[in-house]
């Protein structure tokens, strides 16, 4: 291994367990009552997972701060919100996937009806973790405002319905684009805008990591299409197949895995750019950038 991709696994490593003590910190005990949908809550949102979401955050914050405890619980709603997606993705009624983190997805455990509460639950935890936050009231209304934007009719829901009526369809790029845009994008997206907007960024420096967002949030969709046919199952954690079974769009099926593959790379090389002025403090988000197009799991 890379003297730089094992600097980036052990940050990893560091960051994930203080989210996950942020998270485990809130949330009730798995056997407190009702026990069945504390331990679904659970289930998923412990599975394991890289906390990709929260690792922007934190990092996009400290182009320009420094102290990241107060950010900590922002960066578990994240998390949060993030697995609340994965859970209602899984559900036979969408995706009907087995496998989730390398376990069995939460409603092969709990059924259906439980998971769609845990999945509802995780969302509202994000925002009351938010609000838990020692931060500005006027910065903690924002967050959710911004953070209800992002997950609505207008952002994942979006994103996740034209997925499914696009199911076994000929689309052209530009509906593909808004797929991966509104189901994987905004929510990369709005980890940079969280990290910018807890820091106290300018406006320009704002933009150009929306830039950078915007990038690396369809290269990571564009390598995880790729990944579904390539991938591991043991080491992905979750099933391969399932786009093709499911006549997903994606750019692989649209394009072609070689053209896909050289889309992300200048995707990530272009956002690789945007880190330049920042030097030594944009080290990581470089590093992670890289690591998208080389990712196993």
């Amino acid at each position: 291994m890379s003297q730089n991709r094992l600097l980036l696994k052990r940050d990893i490593k560091e960051k994930k367990e203080l989210v996950n003590i942020e998270m485990d910190r809130y949330l009730p005990r798995k056997d407190e009552y009702p026990k069945q949908i504390h331990k679904a809550i659970r289930h998923t949102l412990f599975a394991g997972g890289k906390r990709l979401r929260p690792y922007l955050m934190i990092h996009t914050y400290r182009l320009f701060a420094n102290d990241i405890r107060k950010i900590l619980p922002v960066a578990g709603a994240l998390e949060m919100l993030h697995t609340y997606t994965l859970i209602h993705d899984d559900l036979p009624e969408i995706d009907n996937d087995e496998y989730r983190r390398g376990k069995k997805s939460c409603h092969a455990v709990y059924g259906s009806d439980i998971a769609l509460l845990a999945g509802d639950s995780l969302l509202v935890f994000a925002i009351e973790l938010i609000n838990s936050a020692e931060i500005e009231d006027k910065l903690k209304i924002q967050l959710i405002r911004e953070l209800c934007e992002a997950t609505g009719h207008r952002g994942l829901i979006a994103g996740q319905l034209v997925d499914i009526e696009s199911e076994g369809k000929k689309v052209n790029e530009k509906v593909l684009k808004y797929i991966h845009t509104n189901k994987t994008g905004r929510l990369i997206n709005l980890a940079i805008r969280f990290g910018c907007l807890l820091s106290e960024a300018s406006e320009p420096e704002t933009n150009n990591m929306k830039v950078f967002g915007d990038k690396i949030g369809l290269a990571f969709q564009i390598m995880d299409d790729i990944l579904d046919i390539e991938g591991d199952k043991e080491i992905l954690g979750k099933s391969i197949g399932k786009d093709n079974q499911s006549q997903k769009a994606t750019y692989p099926a649209m394009n072609g895995l070689e053209k896909s593959r050289q889309k992300a790379e200048n995707l990530i090389e272009e956002a690789r750019q945007r880190l330049e002025k920042y030097g030594e403090k944009g080290l990581y988000l470089d590093l992670l950038a890289n690591f998208i197009l080389t990712r196993k799991y």
